[in-house]
C-alpha cells in the first residue's frame, strides 16, 4: 500500500493567473482550494490496518467479520481472510482514525476517494483504505434533502416543518465564530476547539429517529460534508460538478512558473465542434441578470412590453431620456432563410459587428461616450468616430481611453448623431459582440436584442460576479498582448480581439473557454484505468453510468457509457440495480454491469422545496406513492413518511449491490431556501435602487444586516452530510 501523500490544493479558478481581472486577487475564505492537512497527526494508509489505535473504527456495511475476526478496534491479532464466493480474500476496509479534523471533508474529497480506489488517486488523509485493489465497484448516490439535523432531532420529522421555515438550522449555528474567537483572544484564551463539529458521528439505532434507523444497519458513521462555494461572494457551487468533473492531470511545463495567464490546458480527448454564432446569443434571463438594457423584442407578450416600458421609464431609459431601440419588431425578424445560408457558415447569414466604446466622466459623475468603434466579422472597420459629451468633462480617463482634451475640443459629433448612424447599421439580422457590452450600450443609450458577450463565453474561473478582463482572455486564448501602451486602450484593437475570441469559440465549440475545457469528465478519467486483472490483458478501462431524473445524457452524464433517465425515485433504484449488476434488456450496459455509478434521488428534495421546479417537466402532473398512498408532489405530506420511503430505497439499493462495492450516500448541499429568499430580496432592492427611488419608498432595504444574513445562509447551505461504507 503506498504511503499517504500530502495533497497540494490550489484555487483552480486562478491557477493560470493570480488576478485575471486586474482587481482584488484575494482567495475565498472557504474555496475549493482548502488543503487537506486538516489532521493534527497525518495518517499513513499503509499503517492503518488492524493494529491501529483504539480510535480507529472500521467502516463497513453489515457485520462482514464473524465472531473471532480481528477487525475490532482493540484487537491486535493479524487479519484473517474473508471468504467471498468460496475464495479467501483480503476484504477491503475503510477505517477512520480520529485525528481531530479541523474542517469538514469536501465533496471533492469523496471524488478523490473514488480515484484512489478505482483509478490513480493518492491516498486520502482523512480516512484509511485497506486492500483497495479488492474494491470492485463504486456507487455514489446523491439524496438532496437529507441533513445531519434529522439524526439528532434538530429537524423534526413529524410534519411540523414548513417549506418557508428556517428552523432546520441546528441550534448554535447563528453564533459568529470569528467574533467568539476574537473575544477569546482578547481574554488571552486559545480558540475554541470545534473539531467535534467536523468529525464523523457514530450511528446507532438507539440514538436516531425510527425513519432513519436502516442507515445504522448500513453505515457506521454520518459525516459532515461541505459543498463547494465562495464565501467572499456568497455563492454555493454545483455539488454535481464537484463529483462528475475532475481537473485535468497537471502537465510538467517548463514555463509553468512564469507569470501571467498560461495557455489553456486541454484534454487530449477534447474534440472541436464547429458551432454557429447564433448558439451564443444571450437569452433574456442572462441579459437581465447582467443588467443589460432590454429591447422590446425580447418580451414575449404585450403585457411584458408594457411592464418593460414602465420599468425603463422609472430607470431613466425611455425615449424621453434620449434612448433608442434598433428597428427589430420581433426575434423572428433576425432569422435567415436556409436558402441564404452558406453551408458550414459560422455566421449563418447574420451580420456580426464587434462594438467597443471609450467613455469619460462628466459633471455629476456621469459616464458619457467619447469614442465608438465598430468592426465587421471580416475585420473591416465600419465606424470609428469621436463623440462630444453633452456635459462638461471633469475626467477624460486618458489612462484608460487614450482620449485627451485636445482630441475632443474640435469634435462636433453628438450622441444623437451616432445613434442615427447605428440605427441604419443595426438591422434585424445584426448581432452585436463585445466585452461587457452592457456598459457600451448604456453609454450609447441604445438597445438591441441580439447580443454575444465574451464575458459569458469565457466565464471567470471563480465564477460570477467576477469577469475576466479582455486583456487576460486575449493573452490566454489568443497568445497576444493588447493594451500594452501607457496612453490607454485602442477601441479598434479591442473590438478585433473580441472578434477573434468569438471566432475561436465558434471553431472550438460551446465547452471551449469554460471550466469544462480545463476539466474532464470523471468517466473519461476512470476510462483510462483498467480494473485489476484486465490491465495486462488488453481489457477496456473502467466503465460508468449516470442514473438521474430527466435526460442525464444531455448534461454531465454525456460522457458516461450508460445514461438512464427516470421519472421518480423508484425508477432510480431500478436503474442503479441494472447499471451495477447488468441488464439483458439494456444492450448499452456491460454484461457484468459498470464499475462506477452515480445516481440521484429527488423526491425528498422536491417535497422540502429545495428546488425551484419539478426536475422533469414532462412528468409534472405525475404522482408519488408513499406507503401505498398516492398523492401529488405538492401535497402536504409529513416529512417522516417521505424520509422513511427514501431511506428504504437507499437500503434497497444497498441490498442489490455486489460484495466489495464502495457505497457513498451524500446530500450534496444543506438547505438552500434561505439563500434563494435573500438573493431574491437583493435583486428586488437592486432593481428599485437603480431606478433611483427614494430610500423610504423602497419595498426592500438591503443593509449590512441582510448581507451578513446572506453570508450565514450560504455557509449553512454548504453544510451537507454523507455516509460511507464497503458492502
Amino acid at each position: 500500500m503506498p504511503n499517504a501523500k500530502k495533497r497540494k490544493h490550489a484555487d483552480s479558478g486562478l491557477s493560470d493567473d493570480p488576478d485575471p481581472v486586474g482587481g482584488n486577487s484575494e482567495s475565498p475564505a472557504f474555496g475549493l482550494g482548502q488543503t487537506l492537512s486538516r489532521l493534527q497527526k497525518p495518517v499513513d494508509s499503509a499503517d492503518c490496518d488492524s493494529t491501529v489505535a483504539s480510535t480507529a473504527l472500521p467502516i463497513t456495511g453489515d457485520d462482514k467479520f464473524p465472531a473471532g475476526s480481528d477487525h475490532g478496534p482493540d484487537d491486535k491479532r493479524p487479519a484473517k481472510k474473508k471468504r467471498l464466493n468460496g475464495e479467501k480474500i483480503k476484504y477491503p476496509v475503510l477505517t477512520y482514525v480520529d485525528g481531530r479534523l479541523q474542517s469538514s471533508i469536501r465533496i471533492a474529497d469523496l471524488q478523490n476517494l473514488l480515484f484512489y480506489c478505482l483509478a490513480d488517486g493518492v491516498a486520502p488523509q482523512w480516512i484509511s483504505v485497506k486492500n483497495t485493489t479488492r474494491i470492485r465497484k463504486a456507487v455514489f448516490l446523491m439524496v438532496p434533502g437529507l441533513e445531519l439535523g434529522m439524526l439528532d432531532g434538530t429537524i423534526p420529522l413529524d410534519g411540523s416543518e414548513t417549506k418557508e421555515a428556517t428552523g432546520d438550522i441546528p441550534a448554535g449555528h447563528e453564533v459568529d465564530t470569528k467574533a467568539a474567537d476574537f473575544a477569546r483572544w482578547k481574554d488571552g484564551l486559545p480558540p475554541e476547539d470545534r473539531s467535534h463539529q467536523f468529525n464523523p458521528r457514530p450511528l446507532s439505532r438507539n440514538d436516531i429517529p425510527e425513519p432513519l434507523e436502516p442507515l445504522a444497519d448500513m453505515f457506521p458513521h454520518a459525516w459532515p460534508i461541505r459543498a463547494p462555494g465562495d464565501s467572499k461572494y456568497n455563492k454555493v457551487h454545483s455539488p454535481l460538478q464537484a463529483v462528475l468533473m475532475a481537473p485535468l492531470p497537471k502537465n510538467k511545463d517548463k514555463n509553468s512558473s512564469s507569470k501571467g495567464p498560461r495557455p489553456p490546458r486541454v484534454d487530449k480527448n477534447y474534440t472541436s465542434k464547429r458551432t454557429p454564432i447564433t448558439t451564443f446569443i444571450s437569452p433574456v434571463e442572462e441579459l437581465r441578470e447582467n443588467e443589460y438594457p432590454l429591447h422590446p423584442a425580447l418580451c414575449s407578450s404585450e403585457d411584458d412590453k408594457l411592464k418593460l416600458e414602465e420599468n425603463r421609464r422609472r430607470t431613466g431609459q425611455s425615449a424621453d431620456d434620449g434612448w433608442v431601440d434598433t428597428h427589430v419588431e420581433s426575434l423572428e425578424a433576425g432569422n435567415v432563410p436556409e436558402s441564404e445560408i452558406q453551408q458550414g457558415s459560422m455566421t449563418v447569414g447574420r451580420d456580426v459587428l464587434a462594438l467597443d466604446c471609450e467613455m469619460c466622466i462628466t459633471e455629476g459623475g456621469a459616464s458619457e461616450l467619447t469614442r465608438i468603434s465598430l468592426v465587421r466579422w471580416d475585420g473591416e472597420v465600419v465606424l470609428d468616430e469621436l463623440v462630444k459629451p453633452e456635459r462638461p468633462v471633469i475626467d477624460y480617463l486618458t489612462r484608460f481611453s487614450g482620449i485627451t482634451k485636445e482630441m475632443l475640443d474640435p469634435v462636433t459629433t453628438s450622441l444623437a448623431d451616432i445613434q442615427q448612424k447605428l440605427l441604419t447599421l443595426f438591422a434585424p439580422r445584426a448581432i452585436l459582440v463585445g466585452h461587457s457590452l452592457n456598459s457600451d450600450l448604456n453609454a450609447l443609450k441604445l438597445t438591441h436584442p441580439f447580443i454575444v458577450d465574451t464575458t459569458f463565453l469565457y466565464p471567470h474561473p471563480r465564477g460570477p460576479p467576477l469577469k475576466a478582463s479582455l486583456k487576460w482572455l486575449t493573452q490566454k486564448y489568443l497568445g497576444k498582448e493588447i493594451q500594452k501602451g501607457t496612453t490607454g486602450h485602442d477601441s479598434i484593437e479591442d473590438a478585433r480581439a473580441v472578434l477573434e475570441l468569438v471566432k475561436q469559440k465558434c471553431e472550438k465549440g460551446e465547452q471551449w473557454g469554460t471550466s469544462d475545457a480545463s476539466n474532464e469528465s470523471i468517466f473519461i478519467r476512470l476510462g483510462r484505468h483498467s480494473p485489476p486483472g484486465k490491465a495486462n490483458s488488453g481489457g477496456t478501462g473502467r466503465t460508468g453510468a449516470v442514473v438521474d431524473w430527466g435526460s442525464p445524457e444531455r448534461g454531465l452524464g454525456g460522457q458516461a457509457a450508460v445514461a438512464i433517465g427516470c421519472s421518480n425515485d423508484d425508477e432510480v433504484v431500478k436503474g442503479i440495480t441494472a447499471a451495477v449488476n447488468g441488464d439483458a434488456n439494456r444492450p448499452s450496459i456491460p454484461g457484468e454491469g459498470v464499475d462506477f455509478t452515480w445516481a440521484r434521488m429527488r423526491e425528498l428534495e422536491v417535497h422540502r422545496g429545495w428546488c425551484n421546479r419539478i426536475p422533469d417537466p414532462k412528468n409534472a402532473n405525475e404522482s408519488m406513492a408513499i406507503d401505498g398512498e398516492t398523492s401529488s408532489l405538492s401535497d402536504a405530506k409529513t416529512l417522516s413518511k417521505l424520509v422513511t420511503q427514501t431511506i428504504s430505497r437507499v437500503k434497497e439499493v444497498y441490498d442489490t449491490l455486489p460484495p466489495c462495492t464502495l457505497f457513498v450516500v451524500y446530500s450534496g448541499t444543506g438547505d438552500p431556501r434561505e439563500v434563494s429568499k435573500l438573493q431574491a430580496m437583493h435583486r428586488c432592492f437592486r432593481d428599485e435602487y437603480q431606478s433611483k427611488k427614494p430610500w423610504d419608498e423602497l419595498t426592500v432595504k438591503w443593509t449590512d444586516a441582510e448581507e451578513q444574513a446572506l453570508k450565514r445562509a450560504c455557509e449553512r447551505a454548504r453544510e451537507g452530510c454523507g455516509f460511507i461504507c464497503v458492502k
